[in-house]
């Protein structure tokens, strides 16, 4: 692509030869996993432009192509093109995420307008959508198969909805519009980076101020202190397996206060990394752009591919649960306020106070204290419970490899096998908090599950996390919150290894609201006692749970459920709010937005959005615009499902695994969500399980 390589050209970056660029090579390590001992920086922009100039040269053969168009030489070709782009891509924008650097940085911000132009340059493209056209217009007539029909129409369908058919002068507007869109996108990251891991430290030098912290979690900041030249001293950070246990335990509300405000004011503090303008501008260019393509506004350009179909349906969802979630949090906090009374705290209850009563009240009223659990729930014994998990379920085995090249020490290497010993893919576990890491929680590939040239091209999945770590002689241990976590990923990742089907297009690919079922359900398995008693093991003395324990957490589990429903609701009615918003939509004032936003429903000044907008990552820097609400509408197919192997009297039931191996995870591409959940389950979904289960009824 001409202007890619003028770009590069203007930043002064020198190209490194093809033989010394490990991505201009089939990768010779075992399983052709990325060779990370090989890749440098300098590879990834020189990757980058071939990448492009590669893709741009398949196009061009497409529709210079004489002979009338065809599945094979229009859909099949554009659909196995940009294999080189697709290879570096899923390496550099994994690492930016999960072991990022100044150079990445640089970097990205070259390289992502870059790319938004050369996308849209392919999605624009007059001679290759009236290729697709004719092909999609005859495709009932041309002797394809049930999946190839369905290959066309979700390619035509894209490419309207990337702006195919508008005029040329639309266009262009609209190549500006994502241009701007991708560095805002960008911009909006390396901010809440910088903010989260580098611009706030609770350094505490008085031990008098560490009353009732955990022996553990004192050991880590003392740590986290020693790492950052401050011997002698406690450092506590953002990242939840240091902020968490500091609300919950500590004794000093002045440092409670202090802390989860450097949480909760994370891109609002006036300064160079604020992010209010930069989201007020992306929300403005999104409706912008909802309007060029024929939608009211930016949530009904993207929840008409989803499930849900219209913003009235997520509203009428939302708004039924949050009538249910806010009285229960309410009640809540009415306990709360009680508990602090009766001990003489002199004070009504604020949003920094809620974790240290809601650990206190979970003593009262369950006799269950975290700590007590921790022991039992080593990372290495939660990694094995969950693979056992799969193993019953779906006959497969995960056994360590450490011969493969890793982005960093501390991530691991797995081979998955079927059953048989069929090799399935390869699965990397990243599980610790760095400052070159994002926060939170993920699953990505680094090779999709796809067909090249009529072989089957085997995946490679990374999950990565940021769990409390390793402490002196201890090893890592999770609580109940790291524990179902890496069950949820856990799951996203066996929908990766699971994936079937012959075409990028369609395979594994699932509307938004439905990508949450394959990670959720997963989550039911954690605390059953069945499983339970097959992991959670004491790491000293290898004791099973007791169950006593066990009791204790199935007792607990509508724990807390109040606060978490609602503040993951408010957070999905913000996300909604903004993305309502018609052009011209100009937000003034971010902060004021927000408080409306939330005035509006209700919610109590005791609780936030589980993300306030300035840090709202997953709607401004991670795909989920318009959608943040998903994983609610995912819990209640994960919900009904899990009803349904609970009905069955065997949680591994073979049967109902492999059907739901088969209809949701391997196939779930094949036709529209619901219909592939109806396979699995005979009906749609019943809202009763997840009520239950989250005591809402």
């Amino acid at each position: 692509m001409i202007i890619a390589v003028a770009a590069l050209a203007s930043t002064g970056c020198k190209t490194q030869p093809k033989t010394d660029n490990p991505f201009f090579a089939d990768y010779t390590t075992p399983f052709q996993v990325p060779p990370f001992d090989k890749i440098d920086t300098a590879h990834f922009m020189p990757a980058f432009v071939e990448g492009m100039k590669q893709h741009n040269d398949e196009i061009t053969a497409i529709t210079a192509n004489q002979e009338a168009p065809t599945f094979e030489n229009t859909i099949l070709a554009y659909d196995k093109s940009g294999k080189l782009l697709t290879k570096v891509s899923k390496v550099f924008f994994n690492l930016q995420a999960a072991n990022n650097s100044d150079k990445i940085q640089e970097i990205a911000q070259q390289v992502s307008p870059m790319l938004s132009m050369h996308n849209d340059e392919i999605s624009m493209n007059p001679e290759l959508f009236a290729k697709i056209k004719v092909v999609y217009e005859k495709r009932n007539e041309s002797g394809l198969d049930a999946q190839q029909i369905r290959v066309v129409e979700k390619y035509y369908r894209d490419f309207e909805r990337k702006g195919a058919n508008l005029n040329a002068e639309q266009q262009e507007q609209l190549k500006k519009i994502n241009e701007k869109l991708a560095t805002l996108g960008l911009k909006f990251g390396e901010n809440l980076l910088a903010e989260t891991n580098k611009n706030f430290k609770l350094v505490v030098e008085n031990q008098a101020d560490l009353d009732g912290l955990p022996e553990g979690v004192v050991s880590a900041a003392a740590e986290a202190a020693k790492s950052a030249g401050m011997e002698g001293k406690w450092v506590f950070t953002l990242a939840k397996p240091s902020m968490i246990p500091f609300l919950q335990y500590a004794k000093n509300r002045e440092l409670r206060e202090k802390i989860y405000r450097g949480y909760f004011m994370r891109g609002n503090n006036d300064n160079a990394n604020d992010n209010k303008l930069v989201l007020a501008e992306m929300i403005s260019l999104r409706a912008e752009k909802a309007a060029l393509l024929g939608f009211d506004n930016y949530a009904a350009y993207v929840i008409d591919e989803n499930m849900a179909k219209t913003t009235a349906n997520v509203d009428e969802f939302l708004n039924k649960l949050m009538v249910a979630a806010l009285p229960v949090a309410k009640a809540e906090l009415a306990e709360m306020q009680k508990i602090a009374d009766k001990e003489g705290a002199g004070f009504k209850l604020e949003s920094w106070d809620w974790w240290f009563y809601a650990e206190k009240l979970r003593k009262e009223k369950y006799d269950l204290d975290e700590n007590e659990l921790k022991p039992y729930f080593s990372l290495d014994n939660v990694r094995d419970g969950m693979f056992a998990v799969a193993g019953k379920l779906y006959g497969i085995t995960f056994t360590k490899v450490t011969n493969l090249p890793v982005y960093h020490a501390d991530v691991e290497t797995f081979e998955v096998k079927e059953a048989d010993g069929t090799h399935l893919g390869i699965l990397y576990l990243d599980y610790y908090p760095r400052e070159s890491k994002s926060g939170g929680a993920w699953c990505t590939d680094f090779q999709s599950s796809g067909w090249e040239n009529d072989k089957k091209v085997d995946p490679i999945v990374s999950i990565v996390c940021n769990f409390t770590p390793p402490t002196g002689d201890k090893p890592a241990l999770l609580n109940w919150d790291e524990t179902t976590t890496l069950f949820h990923e856990f799951g996203h990742g066996l929908h990766g290894l699971f994936t079937q089907g012959k075409y990028t297009r369609t395979a594994g690919n699932v509307p938004q609201d439905y990508v949450e079922l394959p990670s959720q359900v997963m989550e039911n398995w954690a605390g059953e006692p069945e499983v339970l008693r097959m992991f959670a093991k004491h790491y000293k003395t290898g004791e099973v749970i007791p169950d006593a324990l066990i009791t204790k957490i199935q007792n607990s589990g509508l724990f807390n459920q109040g606060f978490d429903n609602v503040e993951y609701i408010a957070a999905s009615i913000l996300d909604m709010d903004y993305h309502k918003l018609a052009t011209p939509a100009k937000v003034e004032d971010v902060v004021a937005f927000e408080k409306q936003a939330m005035d509006n429903i209700g919610l109590i000044s005791e609780i936030w959005p589980r993300y306030r907008s300035t840090y709202f990552a997953h709607i401004f820097d991670g795909g989920y615009a318009a959608g943040y609400y998903v994983y609610l509408w995912a819990a209640v197919l994960d919900a009904d499902a899990f009803d349904y192997f609970k009905q069955s009297g065997d949680i591994f039931n073979p049967e109902l695994a492999a059907a739901f191996r088969k209809h949701c995870l391997a196939e779930n591409g094949d036709d529209e969500g619901m219909i592939q959940y109806k396979k699995f389950r005979g009906q749609e979904p019943s809202l009763e399980p997840l009520l239950k289960k989250r005591g809402l009824k």
